[in-house]
């Protein structure tokens, strides 16, 4: 039987859950996992940056008016 870690996360978890925190609250379990990996992963961090800069992204496109 393959031993059981329960705030281990892979990168395809990990993503998952980073677009999931942009909506809800995510349980106490999964922030722990969340923190964890991306402590240890080179590539994650990455990505987690790329959505901030999204959603700044974003936000600042919704903010825009068109000036005539």
């Amino acid at each position: 039987m393959k031993p059981r870690y329960p705030f281990r996360r892979t990168c395809k978890e990990v993503s998952a859950l980073l677009i999931a925190r942009e909506d809800r609250d995510l349980p106490w379990q999964d922030r722990l996992g969340l923190k964890l990996h991306l402590a240890m992963c080179e590539a994650c961090p990455a990505f987690e940056r790329q959505l901030l800069t999204m959603r700044q992204a974003m936000g600042r496109w919704r903010a825009y008016t068109e000036e005539d």
